[in-house]
């Protein structure tokens, strides 16, 4: 088979070009610094995947009969693997090679420029990694490098029954419980390799996120931002703070990029300098959200109460990710830090309280989001629970839908039907997967990671460039650092007795995968994702064409 050459889309190429009118300085830099040492890089990563390789090629071996030797060709990324898994545009890839729709890869562009720096974990900060582990991904070399000869060819996929005597034994492991589902597909041609109950449905946990991105993104667009803005309401004098569904807008002194309370602050004191006023009323308006504000699963550290208006995800510590302790009133809590921030620069307010802007409110100062794109890798990479269920909500609204729970996930389901993706017992009751009555189907997820790298979506995209990289970010920054570091990219899913995994992996012969693994009734929650890596694991190692 031939895999089809790295082009731009049409749909999405003129935010490509912005992007690379943005990037392209600091990539040649980059690229500079690098180059020198991209063989000493390469010469790294070759043991170590070798390693990789030889800790399932007995198994492969004595399964599928596969008894030649094979070199692991990992960091010779095809051009049809490059394309669907870090697919950017022409102009990007010239200018420096195939990098993913930011414009950066952060943690592998770190890696390979200086090895003794950590990487990303969302693409932005620290991912709590060390020089010596993991070892450097073997796709920083070849984004480094970029696509070199452009289009291989290589060979067939391999066939369901060689695949299935590799990975069969492998999830009947008892760490992964009384029942297991799971799919790989072939990502360039869409085929099924393999599938074993692809189509029951069982809770899958956060890789209902994946979904939840695809609905969103589909939606609203990648280029999307969420607003919070400030309203005077002409005859009161009331200041309306309206939250805009943006859980990443923050209060503290470096934004980092993000929505800035403190921004805000200091605009809406301007304008209201300007109109001669230092004393307002201060109110808040977060009725863009209907329903509940507390998840069906209670109160609970891995999710604030899903309002409209929040900053910083209502935590009470400085953490930006992770399970902390959340305020009870997002929206009340925002406002107050709001107040004293305006207090800051001349204007006094009175104590905050719940309102409505008007249609005759005068809007006075606003500050957004970075593209939904970024949203959703922060999404993915960290398993953001917050969110995920503001993006649910967001869907509902652009499907006009009743922004609450329900809502959220009906919209979540109309946007993948829209999409023509297999629906069949999935069921959607939020968009985080925190809770334990959603449905989905390995046969859905593997649909889903497909139409992301789908040249013809490529608003889905950030998709597969937010799952996390094993073994160098987000919720697979501690695994797989004696496995498929930088090879496997997964969305993670845990709940009690619950362990589900979904992402792409690229195997020996060059071809980009989507794989979706479910287990239900498990008892040790590290036992089966050990067990579920090293399925994973499998997949990168073989070639059982």
């Amino acid at each position: 088979m031939v895999v089809p050459e790295l082009r731009p889309w049409r749909a999405a190429r003129p935010h490509a070009v912005r992007v690379a009118n943005a990037v392209r300085p600091r990539l040649a830099r980059a690229a500079d610094a690098v180059r020198p040492g991209l063989t000493r890089a390469t010469s790294a990563v070759r043991p170590y995947l070798a390693r990789t390789a030889d800790v399932v090629k007995p198994q492969v071996t004595r399964l599928a009969g596969v008894s030649r030797p094979k070199t692991v060709k990992t960091w010779q990324y095809t051009a049809g693997a490059a394309g669907a898994g870090l697919a950017l545009a022409a102009t990007v890839v010239t200018a420096a090679g195939p990098w993913d729709s930011s414009g950066q890869r952060t943690a592998e562009r770190d890696r390979a420029v200086a090895l003794e720096r950590p990487g990303g974990t969302d693409h932005e900060g620290d991912s709590g990694t060390t020089a010596d582990t993991p070892r450097p991904a073997p796709s920083a070399a070849s984004v480094l490098t970029g696509l070199g000869a452009g289009a291989n060819t290589v060979k067939s996929a391999p066939t369901g029954k060689a695949l299935a005597a590799v990975l069969g034994p492998l999830l009947g492991d008892t760490a992964l419980g009384a029942r297991h589902t799971a799919a790989v597909v072939d990502v360039a041609s869409g085929k099924r390799l393999y599938g074993a109950g692809a189509g029951t449905a069982l809770t899958p946990a956060s890789t209902t996120k994946i979904a939840t991105a695809v609905a969103a993104l589909s939606a609203l667009g990648a280029d999307h931002r969420l607003t919070t803005r400030t309203a005077l309401e002409p005859d009161t004098r009331e200041l309306v703070l309206v939250g805009g569904g943006d859980p990443t807008l923050t209060a503290r002194k470096d934004a980092d990029n993000w929505a800035s309370l403190r921004e805000l602050a200091a605009k809406t004191a301007a304008a209201l300098k300007k109109r001669d006023l230092t004393t307002v009323t201060l109110s808040y308006d977060k009725t863009l959200y209907a329903g509940p504000e507390i998840h069906p699963i209670g109160v609970n550290d891995n999710l604030a109460p899903v309002s409209a208006l929040m900053a910083d995800e209502g935590r009470t510590d400085d953490s930006a990710s992770g399970p902390a302790a959340r305020v009870s009133d997002p929206a009340a809590d925002a406002t107050r830090t709001f107040a004293r921030f305006l207090a800051s620069h001349g204007i006094k307010t009175t104590a905050p309280g719940p309102s409505k802007a008007t249609g005759r409110a005068e809007d006075l100062a606003e500050v957004s989001s970075p593209p939904l794109s970024v949203l959703v890798e922060r999404m993915l990479t960290n398993s953001d629970n917050d969110i995920a269920e503001a993006l649910a909500r967001r869907t509902a609204v652009a499907d006009k839908k009743r922004a609450d729970f329900e809502g959220g996930g009906d919209a979540i389901r109309d946007q993948l039907d829209e999409l023509g993706l297999p629906l069949a017992g999935a069921d959607f009751h939020d968009g985080s997967g925190l809770d334990r009555a959603d449905r989905l189907t390995a046969n859905l997820l593997t649909s889903l990671l497909v139409k992301a790298g789908d040249p013809d979506h490529p608003d889905l995209r950030p998709v597969l460039t937010g799952l996390p990289v094993a073994g160098f970010t987000g919720t697979l920054t501690s695994r797989y650092t004696d496995g498929a570091a930088g090879v496997v990219r997964a969305k993670t899913g845990t709940l009690t007795g619950v362990n589900t995994l979904a992402g792409t992996v690229v195997d020996q012969d060059g071809r980009l995968l989507a794989f979706a693994f479910l287990t239900s009734d498990t008892t040790d929650p590290q036992t089966a994702q050990g067990a579920l890596d090293r399925t994973a694991s499998a997949l990168a190692a073989c070639g059982c064409g």
